[in-house]
């Protein structure tokens, strides 16, 4: 196994005023055996991140180091990285033992070593059953599966994962992602996943790098990202359905901080513990931020309330879009909520909950 250093890292393709700065000082530590994903949407620079660490980028500055050594003028197969890519890109009249079998006979690995090898692959992948076919005929599933196994039979120092799901159906995708985990926790290899799919990249990583405007945005796990994002680039990628962001002016009541909306009836209550964030900072106007996870149907005393325009039933859950004033929330209520377009309907919210951010800089307050 090997960790992965990536010290302020730049790519910038081009020069002059035409050059596009893919890469932007990036610092990035993948440990010994962990699951990273890269995401961000497109353009953001996760692929050219991915393209200099393997090697087929050139850095334009900065330094890659893999378990100490700097690997910036190493060739790409000098560095012991396997690559699994959105494109299968098997050998169709090969079978599937000759297929996962290949990179050990380039490397000279006598037969009977590379059949057992590609045997235990087999059975971890399981595909014992395909060992004799060929690709033509085999699954997207299943093509997948023979493409991981040609990658990790080299037994890489890094293993990296291209948008490996793309071309899957739901049902091949959750069955993916399921086995995917597994092989990681067997094999413990530092892997690092590259997706624009933020279900993906929760599901599989022990920790996810955001990435946006050729820019890290923050690395985290599940639970930092989601609850305490240090953006609102970070609060709006993450999180299904998207957060809802309501312009909001302070005003201070007999010691508490209120946050009232501009535009719109709703009055935000500042959690205790929050508050010297909010003095510390300075300034009357923010923008809060809202997960529909965190919106409670309430016909008591609601802290919000509104007309339901649009209510998305989706059967495991109901995704209802309120408009109060100048204001469309959302919220993610249990399916059985019958609320119809044109209902008026109530919530209340933990002031916990409540997300703060500087509205220019978009940076996290509170």
């Amino acid at each position: 196994m090997s960790n992965v250093i990536l010290s302020k890292v730049n790519k910038i393709y081009g020069a002059g005023r035409t050059g596009v700065h893919a890469v932007r000082d990036l610092d990035l530590t993948v440990n010994d055996g962990e699951f990273m994903a890269l995401l961000g949407p497109s353009g953001c620079g996760k692929t050219s991140t991915l393209r200099m660490i393997v090697g087929l980028e050139a850095i334009t500055s900065g330094d890659i180091h893999f378990g100490g050594v700097r690997v910036n003028d190493l060739e790409p197969r000098e560095r012991n990285v396997a690559m699994a890519f959105e494109t299968y890109a098997l050998y169709p009249n090969f079978t599937v033992e000759e297929n996962l079998a290949f990179p050990l006979e380039v490397r000279g690995v006598p037969a009977d070593e590379r059949r057992r090898r590609a045997r235990e692959l087999a059975e971890l992948l399981r595909i014992t059953e395909i060992l004799t076919a060929r690709p033509p005929v085999l699954s997207g599933g299943q093509q997948q599966r023979v493409s991981l196994g040609r990658a990790l039979i080299r037994e890489p120092a890094v293993f990296i994962l291209d948008e490996v799901m793309s071309h899957l159906d739901a049902h091949l995708k959750f069955q993916m992602l399921f086995d995917l985990k597994r092989l990681h926790q067997e094999l413990r290899r530092t892997m690092i996943y590259v997706t624009h799919d933020q279900v993906e990249a929760l599901a599989l990583a022990d920790r996810v790098a955001v990435m946006s405007n050729a820019a890290l945005q923050q690395v985290g796990d599940r639970n930092a990202l989601y609850n305490r994002p240090t953006n609102m680039f970070v609060a709006d990628f993450i999180g299904e359905p998207p957060t809802t962001f309501i312009a909001v002016e302070r005003c201070d009541r007999a010691g508490a901080i209120e946050l009232r909306a501009i535009g719109a009836d709703i009055v935000f209550d500042v959690a205790a513990e929050r508050a010297s964030a909010l003095d510390a900072h300075g300034g009357r106007r923010f923008t809060v931020g809202i997960r529909p996870q965190n919106l409670y149907p309430c016909d008591h005393d609601p802290r919000m309330a509104g007309k339901v325009v649009i209510n998305e039933y989706l059967g495991e859950r109901s995704i209802l879009s309120i408009v109060t004033g100048d204001v469309t929330l959302r919220a993610l209520v249990p399916p059985e909520t019958r609320l119809a377009p044109g209902d008026h309907a109530g919530f209340s919210l933990d002031p916990r909950d409540v997300m703060i951010f500087d509205t220019e800089s978009g940076v996290l307050v509170a």
